[in-house]
């Protein structure tokens, strides 16, 4: 019984050794790859924001004032008594004063119900964010063809934005035959919960790959000194596409298959310069010669579905 007692301290160390090797195996064996982003959401800018309503007031009442009469310079004209509103401490409310103060009441309710609405901001305005990520087997082409895309496309502005979903998309689409697994997401609400879901999403895929391009609304950054990471079994490039436009979306059918990854593509591709509010698509690996093995991209991504 001693014996045993006192082999218990070693079985834990090298039962925490043990555990340590597997966490630092596991981490290396999951380490994250190159990856690229490109995008803006600059069509959320162009929104008109929520302001309080104009008020025009009445212009200053006028009166009369006093002319000379036919009795003479001293003289003049006979006003009639003026109509009174009994009622207030004991005095009384002539017609004019009773007008101004039922005009400022009105002016008033009309402030309070204005500034209501303002505080509203977009509630009843809808628009939906969507995210189409697809892992297609690795092709060298493929990957520089993004990386050209991404260089020479304009980010500041949603025409540019468009443009880039649409080349993507056109280009994926005639990689078919390449794809391999997908996942579909949207959401609906509005305009301030568009937006945060769309950056809650972006951040999401930039956070699963080493940043080694980044080019946002015309501001770029890259890191040249990343050391690719080449493995025997990578054969996969994962790209991720994430919109939000100020219209409903197509519907695209669930399980994703070949052919909702289709419709998805398509949907994404509806977007005009008028309609689109934000777009950012990211790929992974960007750097030359790395590609995503099937346990790193299960692993990291582990929503996918099999098409």
């Amino acid at each position: 019984m001693l014996n045993a007692m006192r082999r218990a301290p070693y079985r834990l160390w090298i039962l925490a050794l043990v555990l340590l090797a597997g966490l630092w195996l596991g981490g290396a064996g999951l380490a994250q790859k190159s990856g690229g982003g490109i995008g803006g959401r600059g069509g959320f800018r162009s929104l008109p924001g929520p302001s309080a309503p104009q008020v025009y007031p009445s212009p200053a009442p006028s009166f009369p004032l006093p002319t000379p009469g036919y009795g003479g310079p001293s003289s003049y004209p006979y006003f009639p008594r003026p109509l009174v509103f009994p009622g207030f401490y004991g005095g009384g409310l002539d017609l004019a004063a009773g007008v101004i103060l039922i005009a400022l009441i009105g002016i008033g309710f009309a402030m309070v119900q204005g500034l209501r609405r303002a505080g509203d901001g977009d509630a009843g305005l809808e628009a939906e964010t969507a995210r189409l990520r697809l892992a297609l087997l690795y092709s060298a082409d493929l990957q520089q063809n993004l990386r050209k895309l991404a260089a020479s496309a304009d980010t500041g502005t949603t025409t540019g934005l468009a443009g880039l979903v649409d080349e993507v998309s056109t280009l994926l689409l005639r990689q078919q035959s390449a794809w391999r697994f997908g996942s579909y997401q949207t959401m609906k609400g509005g305009y301030r919960e568009t937006e945060a879901q769309f950056d809650q999403w972006m951040t999401e895929d930039r956070s699963l790959y080493a940043e080694t391009f980044h080019k946002f609304e015309g501001r770029l950054a890259e890191k040249v000194d990343y050391q690719p990471k080449a493995e025997p079994g990578g054969r996969y490039l994962l790209v991720s596409i994430v919109v939000a436009a100020s219209l409903q979306l197509p519907h695209v059918p669930l399980p994703l298959r070949v052919q909702g990854v289709k419709q998805a593509l398509l949907a994404v591709a509806s977007t005009t310069p008028v309609t689109l509010l934000a777009a950012f698509v990211s790929w992974t690996p960007e750097a030359s010669g790395e590609a995503l093995t099937e346990s790193e991209l299960l692993a990291g991504w582990p929503q996918l579905e099999l098409l």
